[in-house]
């Protein structure tokens, strides 16, 4: 079905309300959902939208705690969540930072006790778009294991970055630092697809192709050691520097029932006027020789955004079911 973004954003608030959100919680929420499907990232999408509903229902995450705000030094901000949703939490602490990154050329955003924040993506291309370079990291459920070892230890732990230009982000990133996202073992089973080597290894640690072995066994980290090096460096900012849980003590972010994930996300904001007045020059020198190079691209320079969005009949069945309080 062909459904537009606002009518996306507008169906997942709903939902959200309908299952005891508050609205101006739901509200930030859905928009990250709305753009998650704006920029074709299905996996942080509607694809989730259930499972806030469910966990929001079972007491999983919280959304009607309003978040707490604090500079513990200047350009140190911190929100903690208390076990709510990350993208409020974001939201209102992000002027903030903003406002710190502006004053001291650089700031630290630590997003505590929160559930997932899903799309990470989503928040530093928020940074970018005040005229800051944005630089996110967050863990997750442990489902990666070293190199080299069977027994799952950290989450994908994903970093995403965005750096800002004249008319939009001239460079925009947001990847695991596992050699593939979860969503997709998880859609490659439901869809009763192979996966390809080079993702997971199972139980026992030995290469898989088959995405229940995977989902039993662990994924691996992207690049090996260079990989697993980034995604510890994930795991000691986001759990470190926030006082929340590292990725082994966190349950299945999508299961209904459980303790609350209490994530955290860590942000460094810089002002690139702080510096030397380069940073637009140095950019396009490199573009312009990407360009002369076919197949190459600046990450990010190809996104598109889509409105309205294909949705799969079931799945936006399943949504207004939602959002009619089911």
């Amino acid at each position: 079905m062909q459904i537009a973004v606002s009518e996306i954003e507008e169906v997942s608030r709903k939902a959200l309300t309908a299952h005891g959100a508050s609205d101006w919680q739901a509200a930030e929420v859905a928009r990250a959902v709305a753009r998650a499907e704006e920029v074709g990232n299905v996996i942080c999408g509607l694809y989730y939208l259930e499972s806030y509903c469910r966990q929001l229902v079972s007491g999983r995450v919280d959304g009607k705690v309003d978040p707490v705000i604090t500079e513990s030094r200047p350009g140190a901000i911190t929100a903690d969540a208390r076990l709510g949703f990350a993208q409020p939490a974001f939201s209102r602490a992000l002027p903030l930072a903003i406002d710190a990154a502006r004053k001291n050329g650089i700031a630290s955003l630590a997003i505590c006790h929160s559930h997932t924040c899903t799309s990470l993506g989503f928040f530093t291309e928020q940074i970018a778009a005040s005229g800051l370079i944005g630089i996110g990291f967050t863990n997750a459920s442990a489902i990666v294991s070293g190199p080299g070892g069977k027994k799952p230890l950290i989450g994908t732990n994903p970093i995403a970055f965005t750096i800002p230009g004249a008319d939009g982000p001239v460079m925009h990133a947001d990847f695991s630092t596992s050699a593939v996202a979860l969503g997709k073992i998880t859609m490659a089973q439901a869809a009763g697809e192979d996966i390809p080597l080079g993702w997971a290894v199972d139980k026992d640690g030995n290469p898989t192709t088959d995405p229940a072995a995977a989902l039993g066994g662990s994924l691996v980290s992207s690049a090996s050691y260079k990989g697993w090096a980034l995604g510890l460096l994930v795991e000691f900012l986001a759990a470190g520097l926030t006082g929340s849980v590292n990725s082994l003590d966190v349950k299945g972010l999508k299961a209904e029932n459980g303790p609350p994930h209490d994530l955290g996300q860590f942000y460094i904001l810089i002002d690139p006027s702080a510096h030397a007045s380069t940073l637009a020059e140095r950019v396009q020198r490199l573009a312009d020789e990407i360009a002369n190079d076919p197949g190459v691209r600046l990450p990010g320079s190809s996104r598109r955004t889509f409105d309205p969005v294909d949705v799969p009949d079931a799945l936006w069945a399943m949504v207004q079911v939602l959002a009619a309080g089911a």
